[in-house]
């Protein structure tokens, strides 16, 4: 079941652009914490907190969501879920230069053909340029934070997409540097961690190679 609903809205009253950044913040509401994953997403709630508080959503239509029943809002925090878990496969594909798994393409695409429909509307003034929102608004928002990532990958940028190497992070992210070749999601934390442990490393296997004392 989805809240199925046609609004036709002026371009200006909203913030529906969607940035890369809030893709990659999107995948990673799901991370690793202490070893263990952690959804950030345990509720349709939260999702729809998220959804609102980054734009892109009317609050008109997060309330109409609210007011549905657990078993859509259940439906519809599963279809969240997918797309999400759908966009980190793609982008692990994309890392590690191996094909995505099929389902998780077909899911993407899937999002993809919710997209808004730009057009023309009446305005106090005479006609200003808009969009309309056809179907259910969380597969249009969810059409909307995968088509960034997508772009980037029509455009030739898809070595730029990374995954942490702390394997106790695993953070997802867009390599903006001018080399190309960042590694960790931020080197004052995880960057960090990793030169200590190679530190580490070093004085163990040094530490080993000593004759014992006499």
């Amino acid at each position: 079941m989805t809240f199925e609903q046609q609004v036709h809205e002026p371009s200006l009253d909203h913030t529906h652009g969607v940035s890369l950044e809030e893709t990659f913040d999107f995948l990673n509401t799901i991370e690793l914490e202490n070893g263990f994953l952690e959804d950030h997403f345990t509720s349709f709630d939260d999702a729809a907190d998220w959804l609102l508080e980054h734009g892109i959503v009317h609050s008109s239509r997060v309330a109409a969501a609210r007011a549905t029943d657990a078993a859509v809002a259940d439906d519809a925090l599963a279809r969240i879920r997918s797309v999400r878990a759908a966009l980190r496969e793609v982008s692990d594909a994309v890392v590690h230069s191996r094909p995505a798994d099929p389902a998780a393409l077909a899911e993407v695409n899937r999002a993809l053909q919710a997209r808004e429909r730009v057009e023309l509307v009446q305005s106090d003034d005479g006609l200003s340029v808009g969009h309309s929102h056809v179907g259910d608004p969380v597969d249009d928002a969810l059409a909307r934070l995968a088509t960034p990532l997508v772009d980037e990958i029509r455009a030739g940028n898809a070595d730029r997409v990374r995954i942490c190497d702390n394997d106790t992070c695993r953070w997802m992210f867009y390599d903006e540097s001018r080399a190309g070749r960042r590694r960790w999601c931020d080197m004052s934390s995880c960057g960090n961690k990793a030169k200590a442990a190679r530190h580490r490393a070093r004085v163990k296997a040094a530490a080993a190679t000593q004759p014992p004392a006499s």
